[in-house]
């Protein structure tokens, strides 16, 4: 365990502009630190309280200090991600991602509606007839709901959905009542909860969506993986290519990697501190290092209140580890 100094020493807050709205976020905070074993990410969103944060630095310790575990691939495929745009906006939106054969598609958004869900869903699959649709309602609907979205989704056909509802008991009940139709996936329900395989013991999903930094790293979250004994999705926060970078790691020490990963998301960005950033060619990331560049650095640099407000969050989480 480094040191608060030692930490503090070799943090670097920025801010990076977002291509578009992505749940909420126009601008997105980040902390990086630089270890001996290679640059790491903080970044849990400004809204979360220190507990979970804590989480977050535990897995940028372990990518800084500890190095990540063996691989066994060094090509990750991934995923386009749609926010909850208008139908209008997808074509540019999906113009960012290259080679795009499977696709993320974000619904359930507060103020949008069932309508909204389906035109953009529907606007996905025109353009691309071929690809694998998966849609993501991060906890937005009620049962009754989801059930009555999904089947109406599902015309256009759908790989899996992704955390439906908010709680466990309510994810087994809309995967009994969709009854095999569409898979559902969790999210929240593991990277969020205090105890993340209770979706597995409720048979409440047929897939885990994991996120190395809120599960405090990439080997914890291979040891969930394990013991849940269901296929895995390896997805980001919204992460810089640092943060992709963990993820990578992670989807590369998986012993077997079913579906394509959500770790495509820095195109949705407009700045980056890496160069080039971990970005997505011919439908997937190869592994590599990356390491932040001094003059990005410089560019997206927060303001001080942010410099201040960011290293205070750190001493704070650091103490809970």
């Amino acid at each position: 365990m480094p040191s608060l100094d030692e930490l503090l020493e070799c943090a670097h807050v920025v801010t990076l502009p977002m291509r578009v709205r992505f749940r909420g976020v126009v601008e997105r905070e980040i902390l990086l630190l630089e270890g001996p074993c290679g640059w790491a990410e903080f970044s849990p969103f400004v809204e979360y309280d220190d507990d979970e944060a804590a989480r977050w630095l535990a897995a940028a310790i372990e990518a800084g200090w500890e190095g990540f575990p063996a691989a066994v691939r060094d090509w990750i495929p991934v995923n386009a991600t749609v926010p909850a745009v208008s139908a209008a906006e997808v074509p540019d939106i999906l113009a960012a991602f290259d080679s795009v054969r499977t696709v993320k598609i974000k619904v359930a958004e507060k103020g949008q509606s069932l309508h909204d869900d389906v035109s953009r869903v529907g606007a996905v699959r025109h353009l691309l007839p071929d690809a694998s649709i998966r849609v993501d309602a991060n906890g937005g609907w009620n049962v009754e709901q989801a059930v009555q979205a999904l089947t109406m989704l599902n015309v256009f056909g759908l790989e899996y959905a992704e955390q439906p509802v908010p709680s466990v008991a309510e994810l087994a009940r809309v995967r009994q009542m969709m009854n095999g139709a569409v898979l559902i996936a969790a999210d929240e329900s593991v990277r969020k909860a205090s105890d993340p395989l209770a979706v597995a013991r409720a048979g409440a999903a047929d897939l885990l969506v994991v996120k190395a930094a809120p599960l405090g790293g990439v080997r914890r979250a291979l040891e969930i993986v394990a013991e849940a004994g269901l296929p895995a999705v390896v997805s980001s926060a919204l992460d810089s290519s640092v943060g992709i970078r963990a993820g990578l790691a992670l989807a590369a020490a998986l012993p077997q990697l079913p579906f394509a990963c959500g770790l495509g998301t820095v195109s949705l960005m407009a700045g980056d501190i890496v160069n080039p950033s971990l970005v997505a060619v011919a439908g997937g990331i190869a592994v590599r290092e990356v390491a932040a560049d001094s003059d990005l650095l410089a560019r997206f640099a927060a303001p001080a209140q942010r410099q201040h407000w960011w290293r205070e969050r750190l001493g704070r989480c650091h103490a809970k580890l």
